[in-house]
């Protein structure tokens, strides 16, 4: 441009160079060490016995860096308006992942690579691979959630009612499925994603309030359910874990939510532990067990692989790596390593999240980013209030820390997903 050009039309604007924000990639790769480390521990007291390739620390490392990394990378340096073009055909990708599932469950249909584990169908088996297509579902739902909100200006409600329709359908049907297989923890992430879209959006207040109205109504329905399932143990002298074992109250009760009463079990060991478990020996003990552990720890905690409750199986080896995985952080390393764990999380990775969406070049960036957030909040909020003995037990991995090839894969394309939107916002110089 020539000087009478500038005198003319001014200094034009540069595009700075594209450039990730190294503070969510290194605060994620923590998180994932921290996680390695602790997983270890958990199987240190046997760790000679085990093959290496059964170890799931070494399993982690495989799923992280063989899929997770490149996947994290490839998609931050992908112009994120790509999924926005392409969201309708990720989400039903999404939900055709979920349909077998649904179908082995609920109608018995043999389908191939989907077997029943825990009394419940929630993974497709490759071989030595499982997927689990609820993991999925929230990615593909927050891209279409996002895009339907970036498409639509919110005037009145009269006005906007198909838009409405659309965006109620688009998370009403993955967390039909999803329950139905039945996975109630990975339920409870669709709503806090969706509230979290619909804060950031034009509505007015009063339409939270409606919006309260029906969650108080469903709490109301499952607290009704949990009562009815409470009187029916009385009644019929029948143990939680018998009750459990045979699914008795889910399928003899006329008017029931379609919930497992291993799933109800949870519920009133959290509500009501001396009903369903007054020696503390049948469904609360892992949630017992996890307070010790977290109790136990002290400041700086007993040293790493030196937790007793992992080690001697009181925190049992089958929840202790991935569910429960906070609970060893606490014991091991204490009130400073949960601390740095839950900074990582919030003050780093979920902020940045925050933080990013609020640099967003678009609609579709800043709702897709919040939406990531309440992802990663809620898991971690679940997760960390389960082990503390403030919210009942439930399925929901700790993000980058918990064992699981899918969870782990998740967390990379979410992550990778927000630094696309920080790679491609508007920033001149």
């Amino acid at each position: 441009m020539t000087e009478s050009q500038k005198q003319i039309y001014g200094e034009v604007p540069r595009r700075k160079k594209a450039r990730s924000n190294p503070a969510l990639t290194v605060g994620m790769v923590l998180l994932f060490l921290m996680g390695v480390a602790f997983i270890h521990s958990t199987q240190s007291y046997n760790i000679d016995e085990i093959p290496l390739a059964k170890q799931f620390w070494f399993k982690q490392i495989i799923y992280f860096v063989c899929a997770g990394l490149p996947v994290y990378f490839a998609i931050s340096r992908t112009d994120y308006r790509f999924f926005y073009n392409y969201a309708s055909v990720f989400y039903a990708f999404s939900l055709l992942l979920l349909i077998p599932l649904v179908l082995k469950e609920c109608f018995s249909i043999p389908i191939p690579f989907v077997e029943s584990r825990y009394n419940a169908t929630r993974w497709i088996d490759f071989g030595p691979i499982s997927l689990q297509p609820s993991e999925i579902a929230k990615i593909g739902t927050c891209i279409m959630g996002a895009a339907l909100f970036a498409r639509q200006k919110l005037g009145k409600f009269s006005d906007d009612f198909k838009f409405w329709i659309r965006l109620g359908l688009v998370f009403f049907v993955p967390i039909l499925l999803i329950f139905l297989q039945p996975d109630l923890g990975s339920t409870l992430v669709f709503l806090p994603m969706l509230f979290a879209m619909l804060y950031i959006s034009t509505l007015p207040k009063r339409f939270f309030a409606v919006l309260l109205l029906l969650f108080a109504g469903v709490v109301g329905l499952v607290a009704a359910d949990i009562y009815g399932y409470s009187n029916f143990l009385k009644s019929s002298n029948l143990s939680a874990q018998e009750a459990s074992s045979r699914n008795a109250y889910g399928s003899s009760a006329a008017l029931c939510l379609p919930m497992k009463d291993y799933q109800r079990n949870r519920i009133l060991a959290f509500v009501a532990p001396d009903v369903v478990d007054p020696r503390g020996l049948g469904v609360s003990w892992n949630q017992r067990q996890s307070l010790i552990s977290v109790g136990s720890g002290g400041i700086v905690g007993k040293g790493l692989s030196e937790g007793t409750q992992a080690k001697l199986g009181y925190l049992p080896s089958s929840v202790a790596y991935n569910d429960f995985i906070f609970s060893v952080v606490a014991e091991e390393s204490g009130f400073a390593g949960a601390t740095l764990a839950i900074l990582l999380l919030a003050g780093v990775v979920i902020f940045g999240c925050v933080l990013t969406a609020q640099l967003a070049a678009d609609k579709f960036g800043q709702f897709l980013c919040i939406g990531i957030a309440a992802i990663l909040m809620t898991h971690t909020f679940i997760n960390i209030g389960m082990t503390v003995g403030v919210m009942p037990i439930t399925g929901v991995p700790l993000p980058m820390m918990s064992y699981g090839g899918t969870f782990v894969l998740t967390c990379c394309i979410l992550l990778g997903l927000v630094q696309s939107v920080y790679r491609h916002r508007r920033i001149y110089s």
